[in-house]
């Protein structure tokens, strides 16, 4: 992490989702946690900019770099139901330029009945709108979306994006389905 003006930049970030199931609605948050791998940290929300020059690392290199206890901040999106087949979701998407020395976007969002795809590509579309503001480019996803490059082309500035989604459905049983999906930084 770099220190800035009594702050920090985050160097490096990773993603993770995880899916909780049980009878009680903390304890399928807290599962849905486990499942992340993110249960034993004192979680700290953060809003949506994705810092420069962050790296993103793998779930596994990231984790290693955490402490059980340890005050870790996220972008952490979250969504639960108890009722039975109802399709619940929650996803974070990311909007970085190509040019790592300026910042990026991160979207949450969570809703019922979407399919995985359907939320990945709002997520991914939210956070380049995002972005889209901040470089002064219009911004019409149909438009700005170069299919065969997968990636975002907005008045010249070349985007990456990406999104981490998990969606799973309420149990037969009544019990507590919760899903979780987050950006942690890491270091």
């Amino acid at each position: 992490m770099l220190f800035s003006g009594g702050g920090f930049i985050p160097s490096k970030m990773f993603f993770t989702k995880g899916v909780g199931i049980h009878r009680e609605k903390l304890t399928s948050f807290e599962m849905a946690l486990r499942d992340a791998k993110i249960a034993h940290h004192n979680l700290v929300r953060i809003s949506s900019i994705f810092p420069p020059h962050c790296e993103i690392v793998e779930r596994d290199e990231g984790t290693q770099l955490l402490q059980p206890g340890q005050i870790v901040f996220c972008v952490l999106s979250e969504a639960a139901t108890s009722e039975p087949g109802r399709r619940v979701g929650a996803t974070v998407g990311v909007a970085m330029p190509d040019d790592r020395s300026k910042y990026g976007y991160i979207s949450e969002h969570h809703a019922f009945g979407q399919s995985e795809k359907t939320m990945g590509d709002y997520a991914e579309d939210l956070a380049a709108q995002m972005l889209a503001t901040v470089l002064g480019a219009p911004f019409d996803p149909e438009e700005a979306w170069d299919e065969r490059k997968e990636q975002w082309r907005l008045s010249g500035h070349v985007v990456n994006s990406m999104n981490h989604t998990v969606v799973s459905q309420g149990p037969e049983n009544g019990h507590w389905v919760t899903v979780v999906s987050a950006a942690v930084v890491c270091a």
